[in-house]
């Protein structure tokens, strides 16, 4: 009894210390959509003469918009892409992959031509299912006079999407950062800033973690050894949200939000 008692006491002393040893990262997180802050460079347009241009997209994209699979080079997530014009407000795009729909986008304008909503799938995930959600932007400037609607400057306003899309999973073990979704991203990575695989994304091929204090984790996501893209996810101190900020490398671009223990 004796034995018991002070196993049960020694258990109760060692609890604080067992907490205190749990990276305030541990658990999953879910993103607040309602928080998320979207770059202030705005996406760029050009529908017009047959022809569809993405002038921000990294590579540009200049291609027709007849309807028909077009050839994409650059682009880790698709090789080809085709444009069909509906009617004067909408514009539908699909993306593939050797053959196979990565991305269908159903671009609609709004009466006013002042809003663009976009109703996305994303079948390229590893794990999951196909991935649906709609993104809302707004018109900063016009596009070329005749040209399609959708031609012209729209920054970013809204994103919705499913669980799926917007989660992932922490776990500190040592000096090991693990991290997966439910999508099928994942990496096992050192906290001291050396380089790792990145699995389940092939926009991604390794990356880097490390501590920038107890609370401050900073990630840097490369390409063939470029850096496309530093975050950094600061947790609150009471551990139930953490903020974030992405600065894309690629695009020059920088977008901040926030995301919620479950």
């Amino acid at each position: 009894m004796r034995k018991l008692l002070f196993a049960g006491l020694l258990m109760l002393l060692l609890l604080p210390l067992l907490a205190m040893g749990q990276s305030p990262l541990d658990g999953t997180w879910k993103n607040d959509l309602s928080k998320m802050q979207f770059p202030s460079k705005p996406d760029v347009f050009v529908l017009q003469n047959g022809m569809y241009e993405c002038k921000t997209c990294v590579p540009p994209i200049n291609v027709k918009a007849d309807g028909t699979d077009q050839k994409i080079t650059g682009d880790p997530y698709s090789d080809a892409l085709s444009v069909k014009v509906i009617d004067d407000h909408n514009v539908e795009t699909t993306n593939k992959k050797a053959g196979k729909v990565m991305f269908t986008g159903k671009n609609s304008i709004s009466a006013d031509g002042n809003t663009l909503t976009v109703h996305w799938t994303d079948s390229s995930q590893p794990s999951g299912g196909t991935q649906v959600g709609t993104y809302t932007a707004t018109r900063v400037d016009k596009g070329p006079a005749g040209a399609h609607l959708i031609s012209g400057s729209w920054r970013g306003q809204k994103q919705e999407a499913a669980d799926a899309a917007i989660t992932l999973t922490y776990k500190v073990n040592g000096d090991m950062l693990t991290m997966n979704t439910p999508t099928g991203q994942s990496y096992t990575a050192k906290l001291d800033g050396t380089d790792a695989p990145y699995k389940g994304d092939p926009g991604t091929t390794s990356v880097s973690v490390k501590m920038l204090d107890k609370n401050t984790l900073e990630e840097t996501d490369k390409r063939d050894g470029r850096i496309i893209a530093v975050a950094k996810l600061t947790v609150s101190a009471d551990g139930k949200t953490a903020k974030w900020i992405v600065e894309d490398k690629l695009h020059g671009t920088t977008m901040e939000g926030s995301v919620l223990k479950q």
